[in-house]
């Protein structure tokens, strides 16, 4: 069974969650986000990247990425995976 400690008691910090398969999640008390790695280290290096795409970082998806992953011609809703995530 996964164990979780917290940094913080006041509803900041991040919380450390040890799964079961000994992975850790670092999750943003805050704002919910949440990313994993094999060490705490991992974990907040891989929740700080995801901290900022939440918050509007990063570059937007064009329609030359679409395109180059498969996706270009997907609905929402289609359940057919495209041919890279096979």
């Amino acid at each position: 069974m996964a164990s979780a400690t917290r940094d913080a008691p006041n509803g900041e910090g991040v919380e450390f969650i040890h799964e079961d398969d000994g992975s850790i999640t670092a999750r943003d008390i805050e704002t919910g986000v949440a990313s994993f790695g094999e060490t705490k280290a991992e974990a907040l290096r891989m929740l700080a990247e995801a901290i900022e795409l939440h918050e509007g970082g990063g570059e937007p998806v064009t329609d030359a990425d679409l395109e180059e992953w498969g996706l270009e011609e997907t609905e929402p809703g289609d359940k057919e995976i495209p041919e890279f995530m096979r």
